[in-house]
């Protein structure tokens, strides 16, 4: 979900304006406009701050992401000379090349 979104709906949960949330912050009505519709990025500090002033805290996570790779193929993979890696993919190909067409 887009910060801008989350900004919105945190407001309408307190039942904030956009004109009252820009006056705590010391800021624009526009200025919250175009946060929320995404037209500018605040930095993270400000839009922390911005949740805080509605009584919420923004929490930013990190977790890792299986992109379906096995890193440990793929360590193994660059272990080998570039020279073996082709082989390796040649003969890979050729096996592919092998099988029966599926029509």
């Amino acid at each position: 979900m887009k910060l801008g979104m989350l900004l919105r709906e945190a407001r309408a949960r307190h039942g904030t304006t956009q004109a009252q949330l820009a006056a705590r912050a010391r800021t624009s009505q526009a200025a919250i406009s175009r946060i929320e519709r995404g037209a500018v990025s605040p930095t993270l500090s400000t839009a922390a701050e911005l949740f805080d002033l509605l009584g919420e805290e923004l929490r930013i996570t990190s977790e890792p992401v299986d992109y379906g790779h096995d890193r440990t193929l793929l360590r193994s993979n660059l272990a080998l000379s570039p020279e073996d890696r082709i082989l390796r993919q040649a003969a890979w190909a050729n096996r592919v090349r092998s099988l029966p067409r599926v029509r």
